[in-house]
C-alpha cells in the first residue's frame, strides 16, 4: 500500500459517494481519481485497468457536459430510464470490447490476469456510459462489476483498493436507492 495508492482510495471514494447524491462535482473528482489510479495500475501491470483510466476520463468529460445540461432547477440531476434494446446492446459491447481487450493483452504484454481486467474493463466502460447518460441501471452493473474487482485486487495484493471496491459496492447500493427515489419523484421517469 503505497502513498498513492492511499490518495487514490480517498478521491476515488469521494467521487463515487457524490455520484450517488446526483452531484457535479462527481466529475472533477472523477477525473482527478483516473489521473491516480493510471499510476497505481501502471506499477501493478494491471494494463487493462491503466489503459482504463484514460478511457474513464474521456467519459468522465463526456459525463460531466451531460449532467451539467440535465441540472434541474433544486440542482439535482434528472435520471432516465434504461431501454431494453440499449441495455442489450451495452452488454453486448462491454462482452466484445473484454475478448478484444484480453487478447490483446495476452499477446502483446506481459499483463497480469489479462483477461480477467479485461473483462472488468469493458463491462466498466458500458456502466461509466450509462452514469453519463444519468440511467438507473449503471448501478446494478456496478455492483457486479466491483465484486469481481474486490476478488481480483486482492490476489494481486492491493487491499486498500479492493477495500474501496468493496465500499463501491455499498455506495452502488446506496446510489441505487437514491437513483430511484429520485425517479420517482419525477412523473417522466420510471426507475429499473
Amino acid at each position: 500500500m503505497s502513498p498513492l495508492e492511499i490518495a487514490a482510495v480517498i478521491v476515488s471514494a469521494l467521487a463515487v459517494w457524490t455520484t450517488t447524491r446526483r452531484s457535479l462535482w462527481c466529475w472533477p473528482l472523477g477525473l482527478a481519481s483516473v489521473a491516480l489510479y493510471g499510476v497505481v495500475f501502471l506499477e501493478a501491470k494491471l494494463y487493462s485497468d491503466m489503459a482504463l483510466q484514460a478511457v474513464f476520463g474521456a467519459f468522465l468529460l463526456y459525463g460531466w457536459v451531460c449532467w451539467w445540461r440535465g441540472v434541474r432547477d433544486d440542482g439535482q440531476v434528472m435520471v432516465r430510464p434504461l431501454s431494453a434494446r440499449d441495455a442489450i446492446l451495452g452488454l453486448v459491447a462491454g462482452g466484445v470490447a473484454s475478448v478484444a481487450l484480453g487478447l490483446a493483452m495476452a499477446r502483446w504484454t506481459d499483463a497480469s490476469l489479462p483477461y480477467l481486467d479485461a473483462t472488468l474493463a469493458g463491462f466498466s466502460l458500458v456502466a461509466q456510459y450509462w452514469t453519463a447518460r444519468k440511467h438507473i441501471a449503471n448501478w446494478w452493473l456496478w455492483i457486479a462489476v466491483d465484486v469481481v474487482y474486490v476478488a481480483m485486487y486482492m490476489i494481486k495484493d492491493l487491499y486498500l483498493t479492493a477495500g474501496l471496491y468493496a465500499a463501491f459496492i455499498v455506495l452502488a447500493v446506496l446510489g441505487l436507492r437514491s437513483w430511484r427515489a429520485g425517479a420517482e419523484a419525477s412523473p417522466a421517469v420510471q426507475p429499473l
